[in-house]
């Protein structure tokens, strides 16, 4: 019988690169309380958040993985040509086919390399840093380029208590090459459509057909943070296992940045020493969804670049609800 030739697979892949594109706009408590009957004090007691960025009307979403995709490829000394797929998590396309990455990596100029979309919310760039893992070790890529980006500020409804003041634009993108030896730990991810109405858009896309208003997003707010702190933490806990690793191994810990209080009680949850940086970047970016991971990452090695190299846990979780987990070698 003839035997099909298979692929070589390498020792390991790891993060090369990170690029980020923030909103343009910054936009204070202040600007939103009016609507949803509130204060400053409330949404920084409640949220941790001070600030949030967000897009002028003129930037696409694509425009904003487009300027993150492009840093993230400079910092990792290469060109389009040199991407062989393109993996970008968002729910913030202008359409429902074709997909953002198809346009994205035809400016990129790494055509013909194969593009998806991943749909999983704020547990995109995670199940996309998984599936980066597994192309590049299993030989069929060579570099893979993941972007989570979003602009959330075009599904808000400015007078929503359970989810708009929280929400942000931006992009992360992360450049994901071969390595000598694992960069990536094995992803810690899954998903719970028992509770898929927790994170929702308020009505279809087909009611509008019959006059319906623009679907928005809304989320019970206590079932979310109960779900978060409680079974997000025995993810982590998880991916910490699957890599070999005890807390204080890591140099940093990157959650997505949904609130501060989930962030605080992760930390405490996973006791966490205090020579773990922990990423805060929610404070005055606000909630990204798929960008929030790369964003926290970027700037965390900005503001402390003797991370680099470190372990870091990161995990992302949300609308599906989904989640997924692993601990990476930082750029």
């Amino acid at each position: 019988m003839t035997r099909m030739t298979s692929l070589p697979t390498r020792a390991g892949a790891r993060i090369l690169a990170v690029g980020a594109a923030r909103g343009d706009l910054v936009v204070p408590n202040e600007d939103l309380i009016g609507p949803i009957d509130s204060s400053d004090e409330w949404i920084r007691q409640r949220t941790g958040i001070i600030s949030r960025v967000r897009a002028s009307e003129g930037i696409e979403a694509v425009d904003l993985a487009e300027t993150a995709s492009r840093e993230a490829l400079e910092r990792a000394g290469l060109d389009g040509s040199r991407i062989d797929a393109v993996v970008v998590s968002t729910i913030s396309n202008t359409v429902q086919t074709p997909s953002m990455a198809a346009l994205l990596t035809e400016r990129l100029g790494a055509t013909p390399a194969p593009a998806f979309d991943i749909s999983a919310a704020c547990a995109g760039y995670a199940y996309g840093v998984a599936q980066a893992d597994a192309l590049v070790r299993s030989g069929m890529a060579e570099h893979v380029l993941v972007v989570g980006v979003e602009k959330l500020s075009e599904i808000v409804d400015p007078t929503d208590r359970s989810i708009s003041f929280l929400l942000g634009d931006g992009a992360g993108a992360v450049v994901i090459g071969p390595s000598d030896e694992p960069g990536i730990s094995p992803s810690v991810w899954g998903s719970d459509g028992s509770q898929w109405d927790t994170i929702r858009m308020t009505n279809p896309l087909g009611s509008m057909r019959e006059g319906a208003a623009w679907p928005t997003l809304r989320q019970d707010g206590q079932k979310v943070f109960r779900w978060a702190v409680w079974e997000m933490a025995k993810k982590a806990r998880e991916a910490l296992d699957a890599a070999g690793v005890e807390p204080g191994d890591l140099a940093a810990f990157i959650p997505h940045q949904a609130n501060m209080r989930i962030i605080d009680e992760f930390a405490k949850q996973l006791q966490l020493p205090d020579s773990v940086a922990i990423a805060r970047d929610i404070a005055t970016t606000g909630n990204t969804s798929a960008a929030s991971i790369p964003l926290a990452m970027h700037r965390l090695l900005e503001e402390q670049p003797e991370l680099s190299g470190g372990l870091a846990l990161q995990i992302g979780f949300g609308a599906g609800l989904v989640y997924g987990a692993q601990v990476v070698v930082l750029p």
